[in-house]
């Protein structure tokens, strides 16, 4: 990429906040990468403080940069995190579009993870269902191209009495296996196209590089980076 076409337009620091990691990249006006992806594991206690900080180390190594678009592993409202079940319980009602504004002086847009992820990805035709298969099993929903905000199917029921969460992520794979953790996406994915008759399934997240049987044609993988290339979609809505 030409550097001198990269240094020109505003310039948008994208993260990703994660169960495991936190990320930041640097992107044009057209959503295209100028800098290299930069992570850092995601502190413990995933406090407020301690996930600002991180951000605020990944922002100084990723150069100049005009604004920033966060993603949220929860439930997001005007820039303040309503929950976050994978980090830490400070940030219930954590206005977290305010307290980064100030630490970086730059102006901020956050939504929720699998929302930016889906943003990063979707065609804006017809029905489209996002799944991220990370830490946590993050949803999103668009029709025609526009976000149905906050849609949080993780923690609604699955099978055997366990929600989403608890049969399809991090932890549930660990302790069963790929192979059943596999059946199980199966199952899932049945069950979701019934409920949303969607015109495509994305599937993306840490975990989905796991999936090992032969896809429907209107499923499809879609890289980890979307969930900070979307990031550039809350700035140009």
């Amino acid at each position: 990429m030409n550097s001198n076409q990269t240094e020109q337009g505003i310039r948008t620091l994208g993260v990703d906040i994660g169960g495991s990691g936190v990320k930041a990249i640097v992107l044009d006006e057209q959503g295209l990468t100028i800098t290299e992806r930069s992570r850092v594991k995601t502190p413990q206690p995933a406090t407020p403080e301690a996930v600002l900080n991180a951000i605020a180390s990944l922002a100084s190594e990723q150069g100049e940069f005009e604004r920033v678009a966060v993603g949220f592993p929860g439930v997001v409202q005007y820039g303040i995190t309503k929950t976050a079940v994978n980090l830490d319980p400070q940030w219930e009602n954590f206005n977290l579009g305010d307290a980064l504004s100030k630490l970086l002086a730059k102006p901020v847009k956050v939504a929720n993870d699998a929302d930016i992820q889906g943003l990063g990805a979707i065609k804006g035709q017809g029905v489209e269902l996002v799944l991220t298969l990370g830490t946590g099993f993050g949803s999103a929903l668009f029709i025609d191209g526009k976000l149905v905000p906050n849609l949080e199917m993780g923690h609604h029921p699955f099978r055997k009495g366990e929600t989403y969460e608890e049969q399809l992520g991090r932890a549930a794979l660990n302790k069963i296996g790929v192979q059943k953790w596999n059946n199980r996406l199966q199952r899932a994915i049945a069950n979701l196209e019934h409920l949303f008759n969607y015109n495509t399934l994305y599937l993306g997240g840490g975990e989905a590089k796991n999936i090992n049987f032969q896809l429907p044609e209107s499923v499809v993988v879609i890289p980890n980076i979307s969930g900070l290339l979307g990031g550039i979609k809350l700035w140009q809505n």
